[in-house]
């Protein structure tokens, strides 16, 4: 096959088959996981509705969870997923797609389900280890091979002439983790301040030919249609696509500052209580923080919680310095400032 392909031609085959798999559970239903279960049923079927990057990851952890299932508890499961945006993950949640679980870019779309849809408790993320996060990632910059515009950090991105992919943080957690990166590096200079970040981003965002709605959709954008200068991208979805197209047609750049980015879990309580699927949908999102767990987590590229795990692959993920969403105030904040109609990022792209 050309390498070229590669990674469309496998997104495409994982979202075939989660397509599939939601037909046979009643696509089109607001139902889209299956009805009720009965007590002790033989096989259950449950919805992860996630984000882009993150097909990989679900093909593997599913294979795992539903062997490890059916031995626990003699019950068999299929688990159907549904991606794209995380904000519009959870938008569709909010409207009626029947997710038994959510696995979504960021806790500000999961504190969305809660507040706006009132499917869960606003407490949900005292519920797992780590704020129901069980793994992180961070952003870096993916270039094509040798680097030939000379992108090392950020300020390289608003250099005259550079094409910066990035998707739109309107619709997607993975833009809103580089947009805010992107703030916390400026901020962080020398006499830094919100002013100047803003003045940043402005300039960033007139490098930016195309805003995709996913992190997936920008990928595809900048390695298939080799739109761009750099990609800024989730650490594993750089890595990913590496692999896929080969390391002598692109390459990851880290930069000397990125965020930590936690995405987040949850079960949605409203949907498993009127399917009877509580039990196995816990069960699944707990058995992310296992050994086996932990293990896929970190062969798909997201940096494991479990230190254990986290030491096996630590050459893989090297140390960065880190801001936090704790160091804008927290979701609530940040999305009511930047990303809420209006906001600071309408305004900078506006101008």
């Amino acid at each position: 096959m050309n390498p070229q392909n590669r990674l469309t031609r496998r997104a495409l085959t994982v979202a075939a088959a989660a397509w599939a798999a939601l037909a046979l559970g009643g696509c089109g239903s607001r139902e889209s996981s299956g009805g009720i279960v009965a007590p002790n049923a033989a096989h259950v079927t449950i919805l992860n509705v996630s984000y882009d990057p993150t097909r990989e990851l679900y093909v593997d952890y599913n294979a795992a969870f539903a062997k490890y299932w059916k031995t626990k508890s003699g019950q068999s499961v299929a688990i159907n997923q549904s991606h794209g945006g995380s904000s519009k993950q959870a938008r569709s949640v909010i409207d009626g797609l029947a997710a038994d679980v959510v696995t979504l870019g960021l806790a500000g779309d999961v504190d969305a389900i809660a507040t706006q849809g009132k499917l869960l408790p606003l407490n949900w993320q005292s519920r797992l280890p780590n704020n129901s996060a069980p793994y992180t990632s961070t952003i870096v910059f993916l270039v094509r091979k040798g680097n030939p515009k000379s992108i090392h950090d950020w300020p390289d991105l608003i250099k005259p002439g550079v094409g910066v992919i990035t998707p739109n943080p309107k619709t997607s957690g993975g833009a809103r983790w580089n947009y805010l990166a992107a703030w916390g590096w400026a901020r962080q200079q020398p006499g830094g301040s919100d002013d100047s970040a803003k003045e940043y981003l402005r300039k960033l965002f007139k490098n930016v030919p195309v805003l995709d709605t996913g992190a997936r959709g920008a990928t595809t954008t900048f390695v298939q249609r080799g739109i761009g200068d750099v990609l800024i991208a989730w650490e594993n979805e750089a890595h990913l696509a590496v692999k896929e197209m080969g390391g002598d047609k692109i390459e990851i750049i880290m930069p000397s500052a990125s965020i930590l980015a936690e995405p987040s879990v949850a079960v949605v309580d409203t949907v498993v209580l009127r399917r009877g699927t509580r039990e196995v949908a816990q069960a699944y999102l707990e058995y992310l923080y296992s050994a086996e767990g932990q293990e896929i987590i970190a062969r798909n590229y997201y940096r494991p919680r479990d230190p254990t795990v986290a030491a096996k692959y630590a050459h893989e993920y090297p140390e960065l310095k880190l801001v936090t969403i704790a160091d804008f105030g927290g979701w609530s904040k940040v999305q009511t400032e930047h990303f809420a109609d209006g906001g600071i990022f309408d305004q900078i792209y506006a101008h």
